[in-house]
């Protein structure tokens, strides 16, 4: 695959996570089994931070040569450390069993943009 779609894939991720954490983000913590954000403008401001990184890619597929930095930084660093975190965070704090979905993908996607960077 070439980071032209990895980078469309991760951008849909992104921004359909962060249109729930920003227009329903009380309904999208039910529905992964974690309590009522609070306050709930914390969920919101991640949902700013995942729909920034979706519109990154967005911009940075226009021109993968040229932006291949920017899937260093959001693809590799932020998605790969984030999958770490969710992982972490479920086994020391015990957070849904749902989040491990969110380290399967993240880890999943930091893997998949770093094998297309490398591939070149």
């Amino acid at each position: 695959m070439t980071l032209r779609v990895v980078g469309v894939v991760s951008a849909v991720y992104d921004i359909a996570l962060a249109s729930g954490m920003l227009l329903a983000p009380v309904f999208v913590a039910r529905a992964f089994g974690a309590p009522d954000p609070v306050p709930v403008v914390n969920a919101q401001i991640n949902g700013v931070f995942a729909l920034s990184l979706g519109v990154g890619y967005l911009w940075a597929i226009r021109d993968v040569a040229a932006r291949r930095g920017y899937f260093w930084v959001a693809g590799v660093l932020a998605k790969g450390l984030g999958g770490v975190v969710f992982l972490m965070d479920h086994f020391l704090r015990g957070s849904p069993p749902s989040f491990l979905l969110f380290a399967l993908t993240d880890g999943t996607l930091a893997l998949w943009t770093w094998l297309a960077l490398k591939r070149r």
